[in-house]
């Protein structure tokens, strides 16, 4: 049986993810609306990654026999003045993930539970993937600024991220 505790956490953590999933698809909505078709392709294959982690905890929680505990999902903004501002959101957004991942795997540790220990650690390695893949995003972002040929040329670049994006998302699945 899992641990309280550790089961309130994780029923936590599947919202935020679900959350997530809500997160990227309004800054992909905001990308089709900027007509970025490779930004709104890599932010449409995180929130499908971002489903299946949610998913991913929910299995999870049922086979230890937890009870699964969905709660209200908050509306992202769906709105964005740039697209700097809008990766800077999902970069925040994975960076606090992380934060919270680490928690539950510091509680699970005070209870011994192993079993949960091990599950964490695939999400911890995901989640330094989604960190450094919004920072740089971010960065190369910044560094085109107001300049619209640079811009495109990066939303051309990003679609082959967003291809990767979708094998690795149908790998995990």
């Amino acid at each position: 049986m899992i641990h309280p505790e550790v089961l309130e956490l994780l029923n936590a953590q599947m919202n935020k993810e679900f959350y997530s999933w809500y997160l990227y698809l309004s800054v992909s909505t905001y990308f089709n609306s900027q007509d970025l078709e490779g930004f709104e392709q890599w932010t449409n294959a995180q929130a499908q990654e971002e489903l299946m982690h949610g998913m991913k905890i929910y299995n999870y929680i049922l086979e230890r026999k937890g009870s699964v505990d969905f709660r209200d999902i908050h509306k992202p903004s769906m709105t964005w003045a740039s697209p700097v501002e809008a990766v800077s959101a999902i970069y925040e957004h994975e960076r606090s993930l992380s934060q919270t991942i680490h928690q539950i795997l510091k509680v699970a540790r005070e209870h011994a539970d192993y079993s949960a220990e091990v599950f964490l650690h695939w999400f911890i390695t995901e989640q330094l993937e989604e960190e450094v893949m919004a920072d740089r995003v971010l960065q190369k972002l910044k560094m085109v600024g107001d300049n619209s040929g640079a811009l495109l040329m990066l939303d051309s670049q990003i679609t082959q991220i967003a291809a990767a994006a979708s094998a690795r998302a149908a790998q995990n699945a």
